[in-house]
């Protein structure tokens, strides 16, 4: 370990990608927790150098979902638990591991978990994902089940985010080059309205997606691809609501979160202190100061901050002084 920790500041990764991890006695995701600057969650046990992101907390904040990814091969659910003090390791969650499944998401009272799935429905084998959720039992959880139309069609549905009043905020193909952020409105138990696509200061004529709404609904952070005044390539949003009770035209979150890679799947702690994003930015910049081993290049390739998803957080003080800023 302090090979490797030398190994990194030589190379001038982040600090952040190590920062207390050597010290812990156990896991601890939650450990040193960042301030106004992003840092790595989880250095080594959820951000593990092999893609990782779609971060979910239970709103008991004693549990953790996120996905492991390598494009379009591999896509699975882990899940670490709370148990007293300590933090069991990551694994698969008992309802993956099978199937392509991504983008965990709770219900705000915790007794369900939605995620994105590609797995059959009827034995019936699905090339587009759907909206699917498993229920809290003594025990565990249930057999997953899947949401009805309208909310699931035949095109893809991604990142469900879930108010307090049930309706369904998600991700819709709804074009040959475009995205767009919907929401169904909960009509009773199990039924829902049809999709409505949010108003034009979030939606625009390309690709809007991945959207946390705050189970309130007093705010709504996405993903905007190449908007105007971005950093490049994907940059987080923001928008809240105003006094009509409709969303402002979004804004962007701004350097302390954004960066000139693929920044997206934003997530806000239940206790609404912390935001948690999945970024592909890479840490690594060449020239060294010294030529590199094979076996020094490979440990550095294996750890977060690789240019392979990983999930970061950030005070979520970071956004608000972003808004005021605007």
């Amino acid at each position: 370990m302090k090979r490797l920790y030398r190994l990194l500041l030589f190379l001038t990764l982040p600090v952040l990608i190590v920062t207390g991890f050597s010290n812990m006695p156990d896991f601890n995701p939650f450990f040193n927790p960042p301030g106004e600057s992003a840092l790595v969650f989880g250095a080594g046990e959820v951000s593990n150098g092999f893609g990782n992101r779609d971060m979910a907390i239970s709103p008991a904040g004693d549990e953790i979902f996120f996905t492991m990814q390598q494009g379009e091969n591999l896509s699975a659910i882990l899940h670490a638990q709370k148990k007293g003090a300590v933090w069991t390791s990551p694994q698969v969650a008992s309802f993956s591991g099978k199937f392509s499944d991504l983008e965990p998401a709770f219900s705000p009272d915790g007794k369900r978990l939605y995620f994105v799935s590609r797995r059959p429905v009827k034995e019936e084998e699905k090339k587009d994902y759907d909206i699917w959720f498993v229920t809290r039992k003594d025990n565990g959880w249930s057999m997953p089940e899947r949401l009805p139309a309208p909310v699931n069609s035949n095109e893809n549905e991604f990142y469900p985010s879930i108010t307090r009043t049930g309706d369904i905020y998600f991700t819709l193909d709804v074009g040959a080059a475009k995205e767009d952020i919907v929401v169904c409105r909960k009509k009773s138990e199990g039924t829902y309205a049809a999709p409505v696509s949010l108003p034009a200061g979030i939606n625009t004529d390309g690709y809007e997606f991945n959207a946390f709404v705050d189970p309130d609904e007093e705010m709504i952070l996405f993903t905007g691809h190449n908007r105007p005044g971005g950093f490049g390539n994907g940059d987080i949003f923001i928008s809240r609501k105003g006094i009509k009770n409709d969303w402002m035209p979004a804004v962007n979150a701004g350097a302390a979160i954004n960066s000139s890679k693929l920044d997206y799947c934003p997530f806000i702690s239940p206790d609404k202190k912390y935001l948690f994003f999945t970024s592909n930015r890479s840490a690594i910049r060449q020239p060294f100061k010294q030529s590199m081993e094979i076996n020094e290049l490979k440990s550095m390739l294996q750890l977060a901050g690789n240019g392979l998803d990983d999930i970061y957080w950030i005070s979520l003080s970071a956004i608000r002084d972003s808004m005021a800023a605007k």
